[in-house]
């Protein structure tokens, strides 16, 4: 089972789990709610359902790749198309001011931990940005000479271990963090960071010569 160009989806993943959003919200608040197990639990819920995205991404590379070579090609253009889309808004963002988090915290105590890993997997499953974002972005390191679905199932569990990583850690110095995620010149940073990324990574995925053999 191999992924086409490995080292620049840990890179891209990696960076845009870095950048503050509705995950790293979540997060934050239930932490401040009840503590850093909840916390940890909400960030369970939310990379398990990375699953369920690959799934669905994973059934619909397989759908196209029964149809024709040439349409999954197609759909690699879009899919690096919307990459550079996502990432000229986050410039324009940044140029603006605007940030997508705000963390504000309360603490009402503990609280059971399956709401917590309810809220997280119903919050990252039921997000439409997500579920587009996996079907744009997984396809472009797709094998089409291998599973789909355990390609994207391997994809999904290396952006679990790095999304555990890093929500856990923000977790565990929920104070520290709350500074900086509502420090405006760190957020205009980051997505000025995310948004050069994402535009050079679908320059570069719209540029390569991929040549897909027909299954």
């Amino acid at each position: 089972m191999s992924i086409i160009n490995i080292e620049a989806f840990i890179i891209a993943i990696t960076i845009l789990t870095l950048t503050p959003g509705l995950d790293t919200a979540m997060v934050l608040r239930n932490t401040s709610r009840g503590g850093l197990s909840d916390g940890v639990v909400t960030s369970f819920g939310i990379c398990s359902g990375l699953y369920v995205h690959a799934l669905f991404s994973a059934i619909g590379i397989s759908a196209i790749l029964a149809q024709s070579a040439e349409l999954f090609q197609l759909v690699k253009m879009i899919g690096a198309g919307y990459l550079i889309w996502l990432g000229i808004n986050s410039l324009r963002a940044m140029r603006s001011g605007h940030s997508a988090l705000s963390v504000h915290s309360s603490n009402t105590g503990q609280v059971e931990r399956f709401r917590s890993f309810r809220e997280g997997f119903l919050s990252n499953v039921l997000n439409p940005k997500t579920a587009v974002f996996y079907l744009a972005f997984l396809p472009q390191f797709i094998d089409p000479n291998g599973s789909a679905l355990m390609q994207s199932f391997l994809m999904a569990s290396i952006h679990f271990v790095i999304a555990m990583l890093w929500q856990c850690g923000l977790s565990g110095a929920l104070n520290q963090a709350k500074s900086l995620l509502n420090n405006a010149n760190f957020l205009k940073w980051m997505e000025g960071t995310t948004g050069a990324v994402l535009v050079l990574l679908g320059i570069k995925l719209l540029l390569e010569d991929s040549p897909v053999e027909p299954s």
